[in-house]
Formats: structure tokens, C-alpha cells, sequence
């Protein structure tokens, strides 16, 4: 039998991933499932053991059985912010940084900052304790992954504004579902664990329904799973093991559209289900040149971009007179599996004066499968 020995990189990548500080993400399909009860539990148990653990934010929203978690945990105080007249209250990541725990508890992932914050999203304030070498154990609603964003508004009737890009979960080093049944947590919504009375009824007849549980519950499901899987490919491949014998290779066909972030979530997600590189691709035809573009088109075209890269993708700005010129030679010379995009409703006589850039690329690249979203108002 030949030995397999790890090579010199995958031994380095070994190394480097013990001494680094560890993130673990608790997701649930909804608020109530008990994110936070898990993580002061664990936290309990770390503590016991002998590590040294504080709590960076947790809210409890008055909840008995979590506020009975925090017991004798230590607190770090939090910020207070003056804004607009208000004191509000941050997460103080420099007063943690600071104290120099082992591990850190830190709630509400998905929170927006203070403006005049050092960061605007928490997040960002985990990036910086884990570089500070500090552990992280946080949570988070699958309704704020950034890929989601699109399917949990189509399946709720609920735009959520706050969101983490899925790139975050790569950092993770342990991704765990907190689940529980549809029954279970509207039990819980009508004994006031999760909401106050008076607003028991309105959640169950509006996002707490069964059919949105239901989805939720799937979504974070294979969330975690996908996960998983990408991150037992990664061991594969630090263990000197073979990866996938044909490579995935997703392209999302960009745009100046208000429209497009849509597409970029959905090239996000597939890329990320298939563990495979992705490709933001643009083509800047005469009309949008620069000095040629619109004001606003420029200032869409700026968004759509920074939210592609947040979400991992690779930039690729291409000349072209006609954008199906630029996509296909592009999906030609990088091997594209995978091309997602964007379809507005148009009419059969705009189809015959303008032309089709899906139709186009759908006759001259045969190999690759080609998803569409529909453009339109899924209820954001």
C-alpha cells in the first residue's frame, strides 16, 4: 500500500490552523430555537474545564431561561454611544481585546454598528477579536446570510436588511445548526419565550406561519450541510487526498441594474454548493464607458461590484461592443460550468430589435448549464 505523507504546504496549512483563534457559528432557522442557550451552555462548560471565557454581547430580550444562562459568567461592560440624542450600546471590542480572554461569547452576528463605529457590521468586530487571537462563539438566523437574502424574501414576504456574507462562514472552524420543530418553536412563541405577549399573535399569522418555518428550517439545514461539505473538501485536499476530477467554474453575468444583486446572491450560492470558484464578469460596452455612463448606472454598477467581492467573487471586467461578445469569449477561454443570469420580463418584438445576449450565448456555449433568475420584486 503507498504511504500517504502530507506534503510540506499541507503540513504548514496544519500548523497554521492550530494556532490560529477558532470561530464557531450557531445558525437557526428562526429567533427562539435557542442559539443563544447553546452557547452560554457551552460557554458554562468551557469555563468549568478551566478556559478562561467572557461574554462580548449577548441579548437576552428578556428571555427567563437565557437570561438564567448567563449565571455568574463575566460581562465585558458594553460601549455607550451618544447618537442623535439616544445612548445606545455597542459591543466594545477594544475593552475585550484588552481583557485578553480565551474565548469570547458574542451575539446578534448580523447587527449594524453605531455610525462613527470603527466597523459597521459585528462581524467585522469578530474579525478582529479572532485576530487578536481570541476564540469566538457567535449565532445568527439563516435569514441573514447574504445569499439568502433573495429565497427567505420570496418564501416570508420579509426583505431582511441586515445580513452576513457566506464568505464569513468559510472562516468558521465549526458551523452548527440549532434545530428544532415547527410545533416546538410555536409552542414557545405562545408560552412568551420568544416574543412578548402582545406580539404572539401577529408573529404566528406572519413570519412565525408554519410554511415559513418550514422553509427556514430547510434552508438552514442544508446551510450547515453545505458547509460541511465544503470544509471535509478542504480537509481532503490539506490531507493530500485527490480533489474533484472536473473543477467547477460559476460566472455571474454582471450589470449596472438596481436588479443585480439578486443574480450575484444566487452565482454566490451555487458556487458555494459546488465549492467552486466564481467569476463576477462585467462587460463595459461603448454606452457605459466611462465618461459615457449615467450617473446612477455608475453608482449601481460600484455597489453590485463591492457586494460580488464581499460575497468572494473573483472581478472580471471585460471590453466588448455587445455584452454576449464579452461573456462568451470569456466563458470560452476559463472553461465556465456554471452562467447565471439575469432576465427581465421583455417583449417579443424588443427580442427581435435587440437581440438576446442568453439566447446568443446559449447557441455558441453548449457546455455549460445556464441558470436564470427572473428579475422582478420577489416583496423587498
Amino acid at each position: 500500500m503507498p504511504e500517504h505523507r502530507p506534503t510540506a504546504d499541507a503540513l504548514l496549512a496544519r500548523i497554521k490552523e492550530r494556532e490560529r483563534a477558532r470561530l464557531r457559528i450557531y445558525i437557526g432557522a428562526a429567533p427562539g430555537v435557542g442559539k443563544t442557550y447553546e452557547m452560554l451552555q457551552e460557554a458554562h462548560a468551557l469555563r468549568d474545564s478551566g478556559l478562561d471565557v467572557v461574554i462580548g454581547f449577548v441579548e437576552t430580550y428578556d428571555r427567563r431561561d437565557t437570561q438564567a444562562q448567563v449565571k455568574d459568567l463575566e460581562i465585558v461592560p458594553r460601549r455607550k454611544v451618544d447618537y442623535r440624542g439616544t445612548t445606545m450600546e455597542e459591543m466594545d471590542v477594544e475593552a475585550i481585546i484588552e481583557r485578553a480572554p480565551k474565548v469570547c461569547v458574542v451575539d446578534e452576528l448580523a447587527h449594524t454598528n453605531v455610525p462613527g463605529s470603527k466597523h459597521n457590521k459585528r462581524y467585522e468586530d469578530v474579525l478582529d477579536l479572532l485576530e487578536a487571537g481570541i476564540h469566538v462563539m457567535t449565532a445568527v438566523n439563516i435569514q441573514h446570510l447574504e445569499t439568502l437574502n433573495d429565497a427567505v424574501a420570496r418564501a416570508t414576504g420579509v426583505r431582511v436588511r441586515e445580513t452576513v456574507p457566506d464568505t464569513f462562514l468559510d472562516r468558521a472552524d465549526e458551523v452548527v445548526n440549532v434545530d428544532v420543530t415547527v410545533q416546538e418553536l410555536q409552542s414557545r412563541l405562545r408560552q412568551g419565550k420568544v416574543y412578548k405577549p402582545e406580539k404572539v399573535e401577529q408573529a404566528l399569522t406572519n413570519f412565525f406561519r408554519e410554511t415559513n418555518l418550514s422553509t427556514l428550517r430547510e434552508l438552514a439545514l442544508r446551510a450547515v450541510a453545505d458547509e460541511i461539505g465544503e470544509k471535509a473538501a478542504s480537509h481532503r485536499q490539506r490531507e493530500g487526498l485527490e480533489p474533484a476530477l472536473i473543477p467547477e467554474r460559476v460566472m455571474v453575468c454582471m450589470s449596472s441594474s438596481a436588479d443585480a444583486p439578486r443574480v450575484i446572491r444566487a452565482g454566490a450560492r451555487i458556487a458555494g454548493r459546488l465549492g467552486a470558484h466564481w467569476y463576477a464578469v462585467y462587460v463595459e460596452t461603448p454606452r457605459e464607458a466611462p465618461g459615457h455612463i449615467k450617473r446612477d448606472d455608475r453608482a449601481a454598477l460600484d455597489r453590485n461590484l463591492a457586494l460580488a467581492k464581499e460575497l468572494g467573487a473573483t472581478i472580471v471586467r471585460v471590453k466588448a461592443e455587445k455584452p454576449a461578445d464579452g461573456l462568451i469569449a470569456f466563458a470560452k477561454r476559463e472553461g465556465i460550468t456554471h452562467v447565471i443570469f439575469g432576465q427581465s420580463a421583455r417583449t417579443r418584438w424588443e427580442i427581435l430589435l435587440k437581440g438576446s445576449t442568453l439566447n446568443r450565448f446559449l447557441e455558441e456555449v453548449r457546455d455549460a448549464a445556464v441558470q436564470v433568475v427572473p428579475l422582478g420584486d420577489p416583496g423587498a
